[in-house]
C-alpha cells in the first residue's frame, strides 16, 4: 500500500495543523499478522484519523457511497479501500474482507455500519463478528472521541482535540463449529462493551451500562498465540 504510507506522511501534517490528538495504547498494535481493528464512528476523519496513527497497512471497509464520489472516489480506493453496501448482506464484501485477513493483513471495520449522529455507540451489527469468527482473528478496539467537533471549530479556526484510545486484544472463544445467530449477537455485544470501556461515558451509547457486559464467548488475546 506504497499510496496510504505516502498518505499518512500527509495526513499527520495535517493532523498537527488542525488536531491535537493523543494517542495511548499504542503498544497493543500487532506489528504484523491478521487483524481486525474495531473502532466507533463519529465523524467522517475517524477511519483517516485511526488508519494514520496506527503504524502498518491497513485495508478499510468502507460504505460504497464514499466510493462512487468523482474524484474523492479514487482517492479512497488508492488509501486501500474496498466498498460495502449497508443494508444487506454483501457477499462480496464479505469475501474480500476474508481474502484481507487470509493474507495476513489488517482490517479496520465499524460494527456501528454508519456514522452515530449522537456521538454516542449504537448497536453493533454482526458483519465483524462473523468475519472474525470464520477466520479466527483477534481483534483491536479503538475508541474515537471529540472529531465530531471538528467542523465547527475549523469554522472558527480551533484546533479539535482528539483522543485515540487502543484497547487490548481479545479474541471470541467459540470452537463448536459456526457459532449460531445468538451467539453471533452475543460476541457482538460483549465486543461493543469492550470498546465501550475505552471511550468517556458520553460516548457509550447504547453500551453505557458497563455492569451488564459479560464475557462467556470472550477472552483476551495471549502474546504470540497462533490466530
Amino acid at each position: 500500500m506504497l499510496f496510504q504510507r505516502f498518505a499518512k506522511i500527509v495526513l499527520r501534517l495535517f493532523m498537527r495543523v488542525f488536531l491535537q490528538v493523543r494517542v495511548t495504547g499504542l503498544e497493543h498494535l500487532p506489528r504484523s499478522g491478521r487483524l481486525i481493528v474495531m473502532m466507533n464512528h463519529i465523524h467522517a476523519l475517524d477511519p483517516i484519523l485511526v488508519t494514520a496513527v496506527l503504524p502498518r497497512d491497513i485495508t478499510i471497509m468502507s460504505k460504497i457511497e464514499n466510493l462512487r464520489l468523482p474524484f474523492f472516489g479514487w482517492i479512497v480506493r488508492w488509501y486501500g479501500s474496498f466498498p460495502i453496501r449497508r443494508g444487506e448482506a454483501d457477499l462480496q464484501a464479505m469475501r474480500q474482507a476474508l481474502q484481507v485477513l487470509e493474507k495476513e493483513g489488517a482490517l479496520l471495520m465499524a460494527p456501528e455500519g454508519t456514522r452515530s449522529k449522537t456521538g454516542g455507540l449504537q448497536a453493533g451489527h454482526d458483519g465483524m463478528t462473523l468475519v472474525a469468527t470464520r477466520t479466527d482473528c483477534p481483534i483491536l478496539p479503538v475508541a474515537i472521541s471529540g472529531d465530531e467537533a471538528f467542523n465547527r471549530n475549523l469554522k472558527r479556526l480551533r484546533r479539535t482535540p482528539v483522543q485515540i484510545t487502543i484497547g487490548e486484544l481479545f479474541v471470541f472463544t467459540n470452537r463448536e463449529g459456526r457459532p449460531s445467530r445468538a451467539q453471533l449477537r452475543q460476541m457482538t455485544r460483549e465486543a461493543m462493551y469492550r470498546l465501550s470501556a475505552l471511550l468517556p461515558a458520553p460516548y457509550r451509547g447504547v453500551y453505557a451500562g458497563l455492569f451488564q457486559a459479560t464475557t462467556e464467548l470472550i477472552r483476551p488475546y495471549r502474546p504470540g498465540e497462533t490466530p
